[in-house]
């Protein structure tokens, strides 16, 4: 059987990796239908190459799977990303309908998901999708630091 998950956290981690060589913070995203399995969108953080603060990879791959599919609404599909979503990404994930999240790296800073506002968690969240944290958490996490102590030092 194959494992989804980890085949497309690896593409997550490898989108990262594109990222931090192009100087971003190392986040990658794949949106992903459960049901065939296919890619309908990926991307990497690009904040700074397109200027644009809004430019997190969950949000650049969910505006690549509207345009690919055509709606706004990408019901059911699953996000696998890096890091924790922030809280405009969680915002965006529950209008977007996304039907999971799988994250690798928890934020205990920046996060929106299981830190800080806890979105999905909220009264007013319009849609709540299933959430799973953890996967390949240490490669993830070690990405981020090496990236960002080569920018301290």
């Amino acid at each position: 059987m194959i494992d989804h998950d980890d085949i497309n956290m690896r593409r997550a981690l490898a989108l990262a990796q594109d990222a931090a060589d192009r100087g971003e913070a190392p986040i990658g995203a794949v949106l992903v239908d459960p049901v065939t399995g296919a890619v309908v969108a990926e991307a990497s953080n690009a904040p700074i190459a397109l200027h644009d603060p809004t430019a997190h990879a969950e949000i650049l791959a969910m505006r690549s799977a509207g345009l690919a599919t055509g709606n706004y609404r990408l019901t059911g599909l699953t996000l696998y990303v890096t890091l924790e979503p922030c809280a405009m990404c969680a915002g965006a994930i529950s209008h977007a309908r996304l039907g999971r999240v799988v994250f690798a790296a928890e934020d205990a800073k920046g996060g929106g998901v299981v830190h800080g506002p806890k979105i999905f968690d909220q009264p007013t969240t319009h849609w709540r999708p299933k959430v799973d944290g953890g996967l390949f958490a240490e490669e993830a996490a070690a990405l981020l630091r090496n990236f960002f102590r080569a920018r301290r030092s």
